[in-house]
């Protein structure tokens, strides 16, 4: 064993020798343990690492660095591992008879062996009819166990020219997962590709492969890329367009080069429809041609489904309120008579207002209303534990937009379309303000050009974190009906949590329970970072369990505006897992977190195939780091993560404000300091004091509380479906 270093200067050591097994190998992102007989070594060394296919009888060439690891002891990480074909006849055996080639199994193997001896891999390279020789081998056998040679064979040539040119084999296998046997002349072709299809690549990942396949700093591809980049960051922002003093500026700094060469290259980039020019309130914007065209789609879906009456037909408005008040036996106020003329009026329309005005129970009249007329009613909401909460509050089926939508989890893509569109009359979206452009068009298209669609949503809320701002911009245009709900009801304006909500709303500071009252809203005063952690440990970990019997790790959330800070969600979740969880039974690093048996995590993406969805809280069960597994008990359900797809989970005692959206949780506590500034908005301690069901507690410097409720402050986005929706 030798020792080397990498262009970063990290010492790597060096090891060679034979695998004697594979006693794990993840197929989906090639994560492999193996022992390995090493020359000299009494036993055989444990090796951890990276391979698209491996097998017994296998040598291999690893750079890394030897580890201990506290359950499976002495380990070799490697950072680079290449395998070569065995030369022995008993390596040879085990590498054919290991399951890796297809149509060749223990016994078959050592006829193989035993007819061409150690030629035995040459002649199924280059002569596999030869095989027809050995008994037991027909044509077709032959010719399958040859494909399957060479399909692997061809994995491996495209490991040795990623490492070739200096690329790990992590990246190189993820980069052969999605790009196939092509992938080295496909990234030669465009190395920025690997940006938008590779995940965990990002622009300045591909750009260093770029680099090492000899992509010039001032080359037209780079600075196209790079355009394209700074245009996506724009749509992280929110914007659907952005003014194109701003693009140029990013770009030149991302790419490190003057702004006349981005300016050139721009030109190319709106030429070959990377980009659009577009008028945004009169600035000069560019935009990225898909959201572009996804708002395009918006308007234009919006306009078509808004003509002509609804599927329903006509509503006596005054006997629709006497059957539902008789049947239900609740009481609609003037201003919900109101609202439920103008939504039954219309094919399109929106339901908007803030907690405790009646939103659900004028869908309830709607749905009531309608229901002579055999309609067939889809209820969707953007994540799922919102569509949950739609189930439970209407009392019938509802589904997250994707699942409406049949999603293809590997593609993404939806199978109902314009040309295979929703089977449905009536469709009915809540939490419409988390919904994003991309996803709107989706959805938009797939509904039937003679069916009803009803939006619901709280336009006071942060709006959704992908592009637009699809509910604000439908209901400034004019030209869509909006019921917009205002009265809080008598059973609300006993929940200190909704009256707060509203005061927040109208710009005036939370009113706290008189003394030695128990309510279900308290501020408590803040005074500086440190007595903020202190009391959101104490009020987590002691007052709320011992006065409220709520669970400090099932029942209570703690949102907060920021990552970083003392109490943002960073050093919140460490001190909190300490708290909660101090003494776990084992933990794993990963991505630059802990993850540990017994954490509260949460789920940050969709994934259709564990059937989890983003936002979704678990308990983390067991880690088993030999078998490249983690287990999350979701609800009872038990969720398998291999190691390498931990990104898809955060620990979740703390999270964003943002990271909230559309979830309801029994209690919240809310630190807000001064230190927060940049954050501090209406629209955003208003969506987090609407996270609690039973019990919000913020705990504030009072400044900050003050400038928070008093900055009505939205954060411009660029947008132009308001523009496109507005009458010509």
């Amino acid at each position: 064993m030798t020792n080397d270093s990498d262009k970063d200067g990290r010492l790597f050591d060096r090891l060679s020798g034979t695998i004697e097994r594979v006693t794990f190998h993840n197929a989906d992102n090639g994560f492999a343990v193996l022992k390995v007989r090493v020359r000299g070594a009494k036993e055989p060394v444990a090796v951890v690492g990276h391979a698209p296919s491996v097998a017994a009888g296998e040598k291999i060439d690893a750079e890394g660095q030897w580890m201990v690891d506290k359950v499976h002891g002495r380990q070799f990480r490697a950072e680079r591992l290449e395998t070569r074909e065995p030369t022995g006849k008993d390596q040879v055996i085990r590498f054919l008879g290991s399951g890796l080639i297809a149509g060749v199994g223990p016994a078959t193997a050592e006829r193989i062996v035993q007819t061409f001896g150690t030629k035995a891999l040459d002649v199924i390279e280059n002569e596999p009819m030869r095989l027809v020789t050995v008994p037991g081998i027909g044509k077709q056998a032959a010719a399958r166990i040859a494909e399957s040679y060479r399909e692997r064979k061809a994995i491996k040539d495209v490991m040795i020219a990623f490492q070739d040119k200096g690329i790990g084999t992590a990246r190189a296998v993820s980069i052969w997962k999605v790009l196939g046997s092509d992938a080295v002349s496909l990234v030669e072709a465009d190395p920025y590709r690997l940006a938008r299809e590779v995940r965990g690549i990002g622009f300045e990942g591909a750009d260093e492969i770029a680099e090492r396949f000899g992509v010039a700093r001032d080359a037209p591809e780079r600075l196209r890329a790079g355009i394209t980049y700074a245009l996506e960051r724009a749509a992280d922002d929110g914007h659907t367009a952005a003014p194109r003093a701003d693009i140029i500026e990013r770009a030149a700094r991302l790419l490190g080069v003057d702004e006349a060469a981005v300016e050139e290259a721009l030109r190319a980039a709106v030429g070959h429809g990377d980009a659009e020019t577009v008028t945004v309130a009169g600035v000069e914007c560019l935009a990225d041609r898909r959201l572009s065209r996804a708002e395009k789609t918006i308007a234009d879906r919006l306009k078509a489904l808004g003509d002509g009456r609804p599927p329903w037909g006509q509503v006596d408005v005054d006997a629709a309120v006497a059957r539902f008040e008789a049947s239900r036996r609740k009481t609609l106020s003037p201003s919900q008579r109101e609202a439920l003329a103008v939504v039954a009026a219309a094919k399109v329309s929106v339901i908007t207002g803030g907690p405790g005005v009646g939103k659900t129970t004028l869908l309830e009249a709607l749905l009531t209303t309608i229901a002579g007329s055999k309609l067939t009613v889809a209820l969707a909401a953007p994540t799922g534990r919102a569509a949950r909460r739609m189930a439970e509050q209407a009392g019938r089926e509802a589904k997250t937009i994707h699942r409406l939508l049949e999603v293809d989890p590997a593609s993404g893509t939806f199978r109902r379309s314009p040309s295979e569109p929703l089977e449905a009359d009536v469709v009915v979206i809540d939490e419409t303000s988390m919904v994003d452009v991309p996803l709107m068009a989706a959805l938009l298209e797939a509904v039937p050009l003679n069916a009803a669609l009803v939006l619901i949503g709280d336009v006071d809320q942060l709006p959704s974190v992908g592009p637009g701002q699809v509910l604000a911009d439908i209901i400034g245009c004019g030209s869509v009906p909006v019921a917009r709900l205002t009265e809080i009801f008598r059973q609300a304006e006993e929940s200190r949590i909704i009256v707060n909500a509203h005061r927040i709303n109208r710009g005036e500071l939370p009113e706290p329970p008189p003394p030695g009252e128990t309510a279900d809203f308290y501020v408590i005063e803040a005074r500086g970072a440190e007595d903020a952690l202190a009391k959101v440990v104490e009020v987590v970990g002691n007052r709320i369990p011992r006065r409220f019997g709520l669970d400090p790790m099932r029942d209570v959330q703690v949102i907060t505006p920021m990552q970083r800070g003392l109490v943002g969600t960073r050093h919140l979740n460490d001190r909190l897992a300490e708290l909660l969880n101090g003494a776990p039974l084992d933990r794993i690093e990963r991505f630059g977190q802990t993850y540990a048996v017994g954490d509260k995590v949460m789920q940050i993406e969709n994934d259709y195939d564990r059937d989890v969805f983003n936002g979704d809280l678990g308990i983390l069960k067991r880690i088993r780091s030999k078998d490249d597994e983690v287990v999350v008990s979701f609800d009872g359900r038990d969720v398998k993560y291999g190691l390498d797809n931990l990104e898809a989970l955060t620990r979740a005692y703390a999270i964003t404000i943002h990271k909230s959206q559309g979830s309801e949780y029994p209690a919240v506590v809310i630190p807000l300091l001064r230190e927060h500034s940049i954050m501090l908005a209406r629209n955003l301690i208003y969506t987090a004091v609407t996270r609690g069901r039973q019990l919000v507690v913020v705990i504030a410097e009072s400044a900050a509380l003050a400038a928070a409720v008093s900055d009505r402050r939205v954060r411009r986005r660029w947008t132009r479906l308001k523009d496109m929706l507005q009458p010509t």
